[in-house]
């Protein structure tokens, strides 16, 4: 039989609970322990989970009670120092995303993971979704056609983060899945953005990721919408697909659309656009959390020893794409151009189109 993991969550604000409840959930694993700076905190949770002990000494959770795998789920500042002493402490590390502040932390908590032989994985929660899995398989079934473009909108009224700008905040969602659909790194950066509410933390900006052969992909993120708007558009040659999270049970729609340009005319008046109109329809989609899958592969991760998912690899990606934002940010807007595909791995060491998980159907801390 299996030894159930041991894990503990450090963080306990807006993300862990979620994280606790998931792991506490799992067959094979063992949630021993939490860890937050604020007791009020930790005072909720015991009560949710009486059997967990629940602890404000990072160093006595690290190294005092016996865990297998420590998931990180605090403010981004905290994440390098908090993961880099788990994963030096020989522990398997969670990270909710983004990995850390900068490319260069996350280049040292890969280094450090690879030399221990420790499992890293980064919490991009949508590549585990249900809705997602289903859009790469229509696009890998042809039935799209060749993707054009991808415009993708994630907005809210708040919360307001204050070590990280919107962009950082929600835009990891959205490049995730980019990234995992077009199955390559982009080539160049522009993004636009402003801080309304609180000096020099932009709450809303517009990103534009550039990638080969005309392929563009456009995300906007704001924390100062009335209303709160989950959606991305992939447009194809052949089809179009509208994806809405906020939708219960029709989040992805499919559009027998397109229009296409006469190969040949003779004259301006013989000039017509072919536009097709067909039927929509609504693929069938078995739900489950997305984030149970995503800490249910975690522990099947520790157990096979094989890469996650969303592994460092695809966690330093994601933090050199927000690094460019930032740099356009400052240069308002200003293109940055990003390495080369063959110099940078694209979201994992295999390419996005190996990048699937196959489910049975089955110190200040906290946000």
């Amino acid at each position: 039989m299996t030894r159930s993991t041991r894990v503990g969550v450090i963080g306990c604000g807006y993300w862990g609970p979620l994280l606790v409840r998931n792991f506490k959930g799992l067959p094979n694993c063992q949630l021993k322990a939490l860890c937050d700076v604020k007791e009020d905190r930790l005072k909720h949770l015991r009560a949710l989970y009486p059997d967990v002990e629940a602890v404000t000494d990072y160093d006595h959770f690290l190294n005092g009670l016996n865990l297998d795998a420590i998931v990180v789920a605090t403010p981004v500042k905290h994440h390098f120092p908090l993961a880099k002493a788990a994963l030096l402490a020989g522990k398997h590390c969670f990270i909710e995303k983004p990995m850390a502040s900068s490319s260069a932390e996350c280049e040292e908590l890969i280094d450090i993971a690879n030399r221990n032989g420790l499992i890293l994985m980064i919490d991009h929660t949508f590549l585990y979704s249900s809705p997602v899995q289903k859009i790469l398989d229509i696009i890998e079934a042809g039935d799209l056609g060749d993707i054009r473009y991808i415009n993708s909108r994630r907005l809210n009224l708040g919360l307001f983060q204050k070590d990280i700008n919107v962009a950082w905040d929600l835009a990891p969602h959205d490049i995730s899945i980019i990234l995992h659909l077009l199955g390559e790194f982009p080539l160049c950066i522009n993004c636009q953005g402003n801080a309304h509410v609180t000096p020099r933390i932009e709450d809303v900006t517009n990103m534009s990721l550039s990638f080969r052969n005309k392929r563009f992909a456009t995300i906007q993120s704001s924390w100062l919408e009335p209303r709160k708007v989950r959606e991305m558009t992939i447009v194809g040659t052949r089809r179009m697909i509208v994806y809405d999270d906020l939708q219960t049970h029709e989040k992805i729609r499919v559009y027998d659309v397109r229009v296409e340009r006469p190969p040949h005319y003779d004259s301006f008046a013989e000039f017509h656009y072919s536009y097709h109109y067909g039927d929509s329809y609504i693929p069938h989609i078995q739900q489950e959390e997305p984030l149970k899958v995503a800490c249910k592969h975690f522990l099947d991760c520790i157990a096979s020893g094989r890469q996650p998912l969303s592994n460092g690899q695809a966690g330093l990606d994601m933090v050199r794409i927000l690094e460019a934002a930032s740099a356009s940010l400052k240069m308002n807007g200003a293109p940055v151009n990003l390495p080369s595909p063959h110099e940078v791995p694209a979201a994992s060491n295999n390419g996005a189109r190996n990048l699937r998980v196959v489910e049975a159907p089955t110190t200040a801390l906290g946000r």
